[in-house]
C-alpha cells in the first residue's frame, strides 16, 4: 500500500512540474530539443525523486530496526535484499509514475507551451 501511495505522490509531483514548466519546455523545444530529450529529462527527474524517497525510507527503516534491536539487546541484522529491494522498487515506481507526465511534456508543441507562459 505504501508503494502505491508513493507512486501516486511521485506522479502528482511530476504532473505539477510539467504544468509549471510549460514555458521552459516550449523554449527548449523551440531551441531544438527533441521530444526524446524532453521525455528523458522528466523521466530522469521522476526516477531521481523516487530514489531519494526510497533511500530516505531505507535509512529510516534501518534506524528504526537498530533502535528496536538495541532496546531488546539483539544484534542488528538488515539483509542486503531488504535495502536493495527497497531501492530497486523505488526506481521502478519512479519510472512507472513518471512515464505519463514525461510523455505529456514531450508531446507539448512549442508554440502552445510558449503561449501559456
Amino acid at each position: 500500500m505504501a508503494l502505491i501511495v508513493g507512486a501516486v505522490g511521485v506522479a502528482n509531483i511530476m504532473i505539477i512540474s510539467v504544468l509549471e514548466r510549460r514555458s521552459e519546455i516550449g523554449l527548449r523545444r523551440a531551441l531544438g530539443a527533441t521530444k526524446s530529450q524532453i521525455r528523458t529529462q522528466f523521466l530522469a527527474e521522476s526516477i531521481l525523486l523516487a530514489v531519494i524517497g526510497g533511500v530516505v525510507g531505507v535509512l529510516a527503516g534501518a534506524a528504526a530496526t537498530a533502535v528496536y534491536a538495541g532496546s531488546k539487546s539483539w544484534a542488528v541484522v538488515i539483509p542486503a535484499e531488504a535495502w536493495s529491494g527497497g531501492i530497486a522498487s523505488a526506481i521502478l515506481i519512479g519510472a512507472f509514475a513518471g512515464q505519463a507526465p514525461a510523455v505529456r511534456a514531450s508531446r507539448m508543441p512549442p508554440t502552445v507551451a510558449l503561449r501559456t507562459a
